[in-house]
């Protein structure tokens, strides 16, 4: 039992029910915490979860601050009590019958090395596993990922997502807007959110996203472990003539070094696009001839299996 001191310097006992209410508060908090992570993880905002889980916003808020409801302490308090964790009175499992809890106990005191080893025994295949039938288009723009994605779409019968148009939805504003307002750092983030909330709520897809996800390291990770990711490649001629093409004369516009630059973006980004599962060069390529490749390489790869 804790001891504390009192005014004369003497040690004696700490009160149980201190002990018991300082874990009560440190499980609220942790659950709270928790609920609170694991909602920023998969980039849903508080509302939206209220309305998915049917509890009141400001009931989330509560809980997320730590102020959640007393019958959580009350039950610590138990296990407390009968020197267990909690997840012992809580789990569907009998603790004293269930193999299941006998082996988490077990590695939750093992080493690192223990516990990756249990995991790679247990999930073979995680990757893919992750990646499901998910198929996320990178590179940069004028690439044709737009198009081609729409179109691989429409052939296979499967959702195509813009990860723009789901910033823009989340953010209720056009990405030029997020980005005047929330600057590049504040972009970055509702794209990490929104790659997170496509992979929570899509188990087949396509998703073509913006040129310059590669360059930031955990979200790019984040598409190559829950994707099969394809590189769509041309030349930067081509790049630059299908965005003006497009009707966007933004590259070229009072800029007459816009063709280096571009060339340049290109090359410091090729390591990176090339840590994609598959690559299809588009270069003087037909729309047609290219959907038709990218069609036969999907296949080729099992990426998405037809019904």
């Amino acid at each position: 039992m804790a001891e504390i001191t009192n005014f004369r310097g003497e040690s004696t006992p700490n009160n149980p029910a201190d002990d018991a209410e300082a874990s009560v508060k440190d499980l609220i908090a942790r659950v709270g915490d928790r609920v609170r992570k694991a909602r920023e993880r998969r980039g849903i905002p508080r509302r939206v979860l209220s309305e998915i889980s049917g509890v009141s916003p400001r009931y989330l808020a509560q809980l997320e601050a730590g102020e959640g409801n007393i019958s959580i302490g009350l039950l610590q308090r138990v296990a407390v009590a009968l020197d267990h964790r909690i997840e012992w009175l809580v789990g569907e499992d009998d603790p004293w019958t269930s193999d299941a809890m006998r082996v988490a106990d077990l590695f939750r005191v093992a080493n690192t090395e223990v516990q990756q080893t249990v995991l790679q025994a247990l999930n073979p295949e995680p990757e893919q596993v992750m990646r499901a039938q998910r198929i996320c288009l990178v590179g940069l723009r004028g690439a044709g990922k737009s198009t081609l994605g729409a179109r691989l779409g429409e052939v296979l019968d499967v959702p195509f997502v813009e990860l723009n148009a789901e910033i823009e939805e989340q953010s209720g504003m056009p990405v030029d807007e997020v980005m005047a307002l929330y600057g590049q750092e504040g972009y970055r983030k509702l794209e990490a959110q929104a790659v997170s909330r496509v992979i929570a709520t899509h188990e087949t897809l396509i998703l073509a996203v913006a040129g310059g996800i590669v360059a930031e390291p955990e979200t790019y990770k984040s598409l190559l472990s829950n994707f099969h990711t394809i590189w769509l490649r041309a030349s930067p001629a081509e790049h630059m003539d299908r965005v003006r093409a497009q009707g966007d004369e933004r590259p070229m516009a009072g800029n007459p070094e816009a063709m280096e630059q571009l060339k340049s973006i290109l090359k410091s980004r090729e390591a990176l696009y090339d840590k994609a599962r598959a690559q299809l060069d588009t270069a003087g390529q037909t729309i047609d001839a290219s959907l038709a490749s990218l069609l036969e390489l999907v296949k080729e790869r099992g990426f998405i299996t037809q019904k």
